[in-house]
């Protein structure tokens, strides 16, 4: 951190103070590899799959995330390879189908007038910042979904500017239905979850609900519409159980 405080910033921190601030660092939802039941988009590609709380959903980061890479990443990619080696040597794609994509890309471009990528991207942000944060209540949940609802419909209006040719304002323009999707799933599954529980606060719902310790949260597109539904989870196994049970009123230390 002093380094790059001193090479980025010029701020030495072991002689005054240094600003800290909030960030998305990973998340705690993943996809559940479900491909009996979503069949693949075109033959020889990987099954889609449905939004669902992860392994580490409640719990402090502290370190996770790199035994979550190296365990679920090498699954994953082992997953991938020996359905790769299954598949047909040559796929037929949809002619139609890229030029769709193709058209859905390059459209902001021809538009002569439009919102800033940039411009929506910090209304995302303040959004999630002041409505979706850390310690969360009906009101401003409700207000959250709205608002990202309002920025989705805003961002099938934007416009770019200059070439294809390393233009970060075209990837962020590409990049926001995948930020607000994942935003509004955030929100949604908050507003669901009346019980506080891990990093989710909600200062409506203070204290721990069992009911909600049972299930995940599933989040699933239909149409334009995102849909929350409940999931349950296993059975803990008692030895640990044990540890997050509180003890007993009277119980000796």
């Amino acid at each position: 951190m002093y380094h790059q405080f001193m090479e980025f910033a010029n701020i030495d921190i072991t002689k005054g103070p240094m600003e800290v601030g909030l960030r998305v660092i990973t998340s705690w939802a993943g996809y559940a590899w479900t491909p009996t039941r979503a069949p693949p988009r075109f033959p020889g590609s990987s099954p889609r799959a449905k939004l669902r709380e992860g392994c580490t959903a409640a719990n402090r980061l502290g370190g996770n995330s790199l035994s979550d890479l190296l365990v679920f990443g090498r699954r994953a990619g082992a997953g991938a390879a020996a359905y790769a080696a299954k598949a047909p040597a040559h796929v037929a794609l949809d002619s139609a189908q890229v030029a769709a994509a193709e058209r859905a890309l390059l459209t902001p471009f021809e538009r002569s007038s439009g919102p800033d990528p940039y411009a929506i991207h910090r209304k995302l942000q303040d959004t999630m910042q002041s409505l979706v944060g850390i310690f969360r209540n009906e009101d401003d949940l409700e207000r959250g979904i709205e608002a990202v609802r309002r920025l989705m419909a805003e961002a099938k209006t934007v416009r770019v500017e200059g070439s294809r040719a390393f233009n970060p304002g075209w990837h962020l323009a590409h990049d926001l239905e995948n930020m607000l999707r994942i935003s509004e799933a955030v929100a949604r599954c908050a507003l669901q979850r009346k019980e506080s529980r891990g990093a989710h606060a909600r200062l409506d719902y203070p204290n721990l609900d069992p009911e909600f310790g049972k299930v995940n949260s599933v989040v699933t597109q239909d149409g334009e519409e995102l849909r929350v539904s409940q999931s349950p989870l296993p059975r803990m196994p008692d030895e640990l159980r044990s540890l997050f049970e509180p003890e007993p009123a009277g119980a000796k230390t």
